[in-house]
């Protein structure tokens, strides 16, 4: 479809000599550090900074244990969010990010956290909310075949995104990776689906990339998602669950503080989405 002409390269994804694992492009205008190898904590941050320095970069995010957060924070990361028990259910994972230029890029505007403040509020106290049966869906585990549909329905519903969803290929490379996708089917149509970006070696899984067609608006096909996802998630051991939730999407934040997820943090400007730059909100939950 014409969409899919017209998106962005996606950034690259680079796996370092001794194990980290960082994405770094101009579509985010940053370097996000994913996986940091015990081997090499002091390199990698001289080396980011030299990419950052390289491509002019305005931003430099990471996910760390605690053990090693006095070095970046020595190097001006700043903390914008954390998830206990991220790594096996033991240590904590902190976020923390650098933010390089004139510090444009650090500035949130009131009008876009003034809402969300107001929902934390709104949702202090109430109790967890489990979703109605939706009789007219059915939710299943997606697989190899569905993954021309999930490009689909990601390219119908997201202008930008930080990663290339829209392409089945990359779909088919990420169920090779311990990502699972989940989708919600009105007779043979793909409604709505979501993904659980699992690591086993550390038991924590990302419950992210949720897309409704406009078509099925409005029937809280993320939560059903999300409390489907959660179930699987019990089963295959999973200690920690853990989302990067667009800031300016209530419904989404709403969906995750109805499912009992605890929010820890905003990460300011951070990415790529549905055609502009936005922050992200952390939430998560302990099974």
């Amino acid at each position: 479809m014409e969409m899919e002409m017209e998106m962005e390269m996606p950034d690259q994804i680079v796996d370092t000599t001794n194990g980290s694992i960082l994405q770094h492009g101009k579509l985010n205008d940053r370097i996000y550090l994913m996986k940091l190898s015990d081997k090499e904590t002091e390199h990698i941050i001289h080396e980011m900074e030299h990419l950052a320095a390289l491509n002019d970069y305005s931003k430099i995010f990471c996910i760390v244990p605690p053990d090693v957060y006095p070095l970046f924070m020595s190097d001006r990361y700043l903390l914008e969010g954390y998830i206990p028990g991220f790594y096996r259910g033991e240590s904590d994972g902190l976020f923390v990010s650098k933010f390089r230029g004139n510090g444009e890029r650090f500035h949130v505007p009131d009008n876009e956290l003034a809402p969300f403040h107001q929902l934390l509020s709104d949702m202090k106290g109430k109790p967890k909310a489990p979703p109605v049966n939706t009789p007219r869906y059915m939710l299943r585990e997606l697989n190899k075949q569905d993954a021309k549909g999930i490009a689909h329905l990601y390219s119908e519903v997201f202008e930008s995104y930080p990663f290339p969803i829209h392409d089945p290929g990359y779909i088919v490379k990420m169920m090779n990776e311990d990502v699972r996708y989940f989708g919600a089917f009105k007779g043979d149509e793909l409604a709505a689906l979501s993904s659980a970006e699992v690591d086993p070696k550390e038991r924590n899984a990302e419950m992210t990339d949720f897309a409704t067609s406009p078509r099925h608006a409005g029937n809280n096909l993320s939560l059903h998602l999300l409390s489907h996802m959660e179930s699987a998630m019990k089963q295959q051991g999973i200690c920690t669950l853990y989302t990067i939730a667009r800031l300016l999407s209530l419904p989404m934040n709403k969906t995750f503080l109805r499912s009992g997820f605890t929010y820890s943090g905003t990460l300011r400007n951070n990415t790529q989405i549905s055609g502009r730059i936005e922050s992200m909100n952390l939430f998560y939950k302990q099974l």
